[in-house]
């Protein structure tokens, strides 16, 4: 019988990549019966999964439109959840409203990392301490092209982060993860460097404890069934949350003036001069503690 394909591309960050995991399983439980092709930014996210039959980098699929286009049975999956109604209202949960889009019968699919046996004994070699690990993720997004060292709408404010570590640096090795030109904390071992992917991820299944931001790394863990604690700015739990991780919102001034946005109210970057802050006191600390020792 001629083979049936499902076509799924995705474009954006490592974040949306791993959240679109669980995405791809969904167009699998809906249409069993074709083998299900991913094109993407970031394909390792997606090789070990069992229900993925082959991964394409975009711009590199060679024969792709004779061996899966023309006069192929294929289903296309290709829309972006971002510029939808229910994204931009802040309606729906990303992977639900992606789903919505594709018109899936969503059932609560879940991302999903898996790990082959030598990224396995490649993570536990890199990442094993002396000290039981706690990883900080002080800063997100690309490690280059930022135009600030501090982004407001999602890193965490440095003194905070400070304080965090000094409150758990005597029980964990602590691993920082942030960009190369952000200030580093004093008691941590900081990665700063662009290291794959997989490698990066498998820091989480050696780690006790995770203070994480709105960023690959909670995707990631949520991906691994890890409880971390999510800190929020400019970024909603509701829409790009899950409900595994303990998730602490910033008390943001209402008396926000939006001039330049457009569709959204903050970009990742943060506009200067929509930033509604005063201080960086925007975290009850005590609530940050309580909930990632009950974690």
């Amino acid at each position: 019988m001629e083979k049936k394909y499902s076509l799924f591309h995705i474009e954006g960050g490592l974040g949306k990549h791993v959240s679109a995991t669980a995405v791809a399983k969904c167009i699998k439980n809906n249409h069993p019966d074709r083998e299900l092709i991913v094109v993407c930014a970031y394909p390792e996210m997606f090789l070990n999964l069992p229900f993925v039959s082959r991964v394409y980098r975009i711009g590199v699929s060679p024969y792709f439109y004779e061996d899966f286009i023309d006069g192929k049975d294929t289903l296309i999956f290709k829309h972006e959840p971002y510029f939808t109604d229910d994204h931009i209202h802040k309606r729906l949960p990303l992977i639900q409203n992606w789903c919505k889009l594709f018109n899936l019968n969503y059932q609560g699919e879940s991302p999903e990392l898996m790990f082959n046996l030598r990224q396995k004994q490649v993570g536990y070699n890199k990442w094993k301490r002396e000290k039981p690990v706690m990883v900080i993720q002080t800063n997100g997004g690309p490690l280059n092209e930022q135009p600030f060292s501090y982004s407001w709408t999602r890193d965490i404010p440095y003194d905070l982060a400070t304080q965090l570590v000094k409150e758990y640096s005597n029980q964990y090795h602590i691993i920082q993860i942030c960009r190369n030109e952000t200030n580093a904390i004093s008691g941590c071992e900081v990665i700063t460097e662009q290291i794959p992917n997989m490698e990066l991820f498998s820091l989480l299944f050696m780690s006790e404890k995770r203070i994480l931001i709105d960023s690959c790394l909670q995707h990631a863990s949520a991906a691994m069934k890890l409880p971390s604690t999510v800190l929020w700015v400019g970024t909603s739990p509701t829409i790009f949350g899950y409900e595994l991780h303990s998730n602490v919102v910033a008390k943001i001034p209402d008396t926000i003036k939006l001039p330049d946005s457009y569709l959204f109210d903050y970009n990742f970057n943060g506009l200067t001069h929509e930033c509604p802050l005063i201080d960086t006191n925007i975290f009850d600390i005590n609530e940050i503690i309580y909930k990632t020792n009950i974690k």
